[in-house]
């Protein structure tokens, strides 16, 4: 009888239930259940509904129950930055709120003038982001400094619902790197930082390695959802897991390894809401320059280090189907947009693009502001965003070849984005290589694969993108050759 593992992967627009199974050696999985998500508005901020995606969490694990499906194992996984405050009796205080409230904007400026960016960075390797937890807890305390009074414990979002779960109080090392408050030398909290910025470092409890079991269900949830399994904490930072998917493909070998200069190593590509473009490394990328092109060093299985830069990525196209074009598929505004006659291509990692009232809007706007003619409709702002976000690939991978020293051979795109034919085929000649594509559920296949590591299916992550690349269709989108 095949063993599953129950991948519960939440991103800021929907949740998915997925489990997964050997089946003949390769890696099988089923879609549960699904649900809507996203932040909602309480009349003065934007904040999450952990109540509701709890719930979700709970229905999804009774379907698996319906289904005759007893998981050995389930993990949770989300976007970064967000958090939960909790009291001494670990009830929730005060709001979830929203990396998209905006409330945390100058709070970048405000801790310059406490600790230097470049000393900030050379401790941290995070990008300067205004969403990031280090600014969002100041903007809160600034808020409801009450909420801090009556705070004993700071969870990350998936850590939160961990501990719904099992009853157990753990931070996991892969979302906690995107507070920009673990030290990238140390992968421990750091306390100048923290201190810095003014909250009590007993706030934060010890960091836990991807793949911990940290127990069972609590007794009364596992009579409320038919079974008991494990509480495995999976790589809970969404990108690190659909980075634990990277499929081995080629002849470069495993991402992380022979991490020399000059070497042959592969780039990955996070594609959906957000485009997370970079490469993985052993050690911490902590330079001027890497400080000055804005890259960031989140944490990864097995205390890798992703390498990469945020971007604004498909959300954009999904806000502008949203305000002119809602009936339309997402294959219908590719088509529409590859038929479009305009060259401009937007800057997606300009901060324009972040939370908009009109993304429509906005991108008129930042075309205007810079001589260029403005799109009309949804095939021409689409086509200016897809090429924008294009060209922003291709102008990554020579960043990331200069800060590194490495030699990339293969673009792999990871997620839903995955299966956008347009983007990656635009991709593939703007960045001059060609681009792998899927797994498109490659965040729960990671979350998967690590829980099978902890159960011993898998004798590690090498073994486990060994049998992701042999379980999944990958398509392959030519490029021409790309000098780096």
């Amino acid at each position: 009888m095949s063993e599953y593992y129950l991948s519960i992967d939440i991103g800021a627009s929907g949740g998915r239930h997925y489990v997964g199974c050997l089946e003949n050696g390769r890696l099988a999985i089923k879609e549960i259940h699904r649900f809507g998500n996203g932040p909602v508005s309480d009349g003065s901020n934007l904040v999450w509904d952990t109540d509701r995606i709890f719930s979700e969490i709970i229905t999804g694990m009774k379907k698996c129950a319906a289904a005759g499906i007893e998981p050995v194992s389930v993990g949770v996984d989300t976007w970064g930055v967000d958090y939960v405050l909790l009291d001494a009796g670990g009830e929730r205080i005060g709001k979830s709120y929203s990396y998209r409230d905006m409330r945390a904007d100058g709070m970048e400026d405000r801790f310059d003038a406490l600790m230097p960016p470049s000393d900030l960075y050379g401790r941290t390797g995070i990008q300067r982001m205004s969403i990031n937890t280090l600014y969002q807890l100041m903007a809160h305390m600034d808020e409801r400094p009450a909420d801090f009074d009556k705070a004993r414990r700071l969870l990350m979002m998936p850590d939160y619902f961990h501990f719904l779960l099992s009853g157990e109080m753990c931070s996991e090392y892969t979302i906690a790197s995107t507070s920009q408050l673990v030290n990238a030398r140390t992968k421990d909290w750091d306390s100048e930082v923290i201190s810095a910025a003014g909250v009590e470092r007993s706030l934060f409890g010890d960091l836990h390695l991807s793949g911990a079991a940290i127990g069972g269900l609590r007794k009364g949830l596992a009579d409320e959802v038919g079974y008991d399994c494990r509480v495995v904490l999976p790589c809970s930072h969404d990108t690190a897991s659909a980075v634990a998917a990277m499929p081995a493909l080629g002849a470069s070998g495993f991402a992380g390894q022979g991490d020399t200069e000059g070497a042959c190593e592969p780039l990955f590509l996070s594609s959906g809401t957000w485009s997370l473009i970079g490469c993985e490394c052993e050690e911490p990328q902590l330079s001027e320059k890497s400080r000055e092109l804005n890259y960031t060093n989140e944490g990864g299985y097995g205390y890798r280090y992703r390498l990469l830069k945020n971007i604004t990525g498909l959300w954009m196209i999904q806000s502008i189907r949203r305000e002119l074009a809602p009936e339309m598929s997402f294959d219908d505004i590719a088509e529409a947009a590859a038929s479009a006659d305009i060259d401009a291509a937007v800057d997606c990692a300009d901060k324009a693009f972040l939370s908009p009232d009109s993304m429509y809007g906005a991108v008129r706007a930042w075309c205007a502001e810079r001589g260029l003619r403005q799109p009309e409709g949804i095939g021409e702002t689409a086509a200016a965003i897809y090429g924008g976000l294009a060209s922003s690939y291709a102008k990554c991978i020579g960043e990331l070849s200069d800060i590194t020293g490495k030699r990339f051979t293969e673009f792999h795109v990871l997620g839903g984005g995955s299966k956008d034919e347009y983007l990656n085929a635009l991709a593939a000649e703007k960045s001059g290589m060609a681009v792998h594509a899927g797994p498109s559920e490659a965040t729960a296949i990671g979350s998967i694969a690590v829980q099978m590591i902890s159960g011993g299916v898998f004798s590690d992550i090498q073994e486990a993108r060994a049998c992701i690349a042999d379980s999944f269709g990958i398509k392959v989108y030519e490029g021409g050759e790309h000098v780096c």
